[in-house]
């Protein structure tokens, strides 16, 4: 979600894993839609980007390219399965 000052997008996380909740046009405008790979997932606009690579290449890339912009990420924790992990993995459309 874009605020006044930046960004915030959540990390969704289970007991077995996290993913950090990226709109689709952000990734675009960063220009690294094509350098996230299927360990993450797509769905309703947003790619959800697995923790261990996706999500740090990201980060990665909004702190070098968007520096004057904050970026908020709270988590969202389920005991469960998550809901993510229904969703179809992430391809570049």
């Amino acid at each position: 979600m874009r605020t006044a000052t930046g960004f915030t997008l959540t990390w969704h996380t289970d007991p077995g894993h996290g993913w950090l909740g990226v709109p689709l046009e952000l990734l675009r405008d960063l220009g690294i839609q094509n350098d996230i790979t299927p360990f993450s997932y797509i769905g309703r606009g947003v790619a959800y980007l697995e923790e261990d690579d996706d999500a740090p290449k990201f980060l990665a890339a909004f702190r070098k390219q968007l520096p004057h912009l904050e970026l908020k990420t709270p988590e969202v924790h389920t005991d469960a399965q998550h809901w993510i992990r229904r969703l179809q993995p992430y391809h570049v459309r």
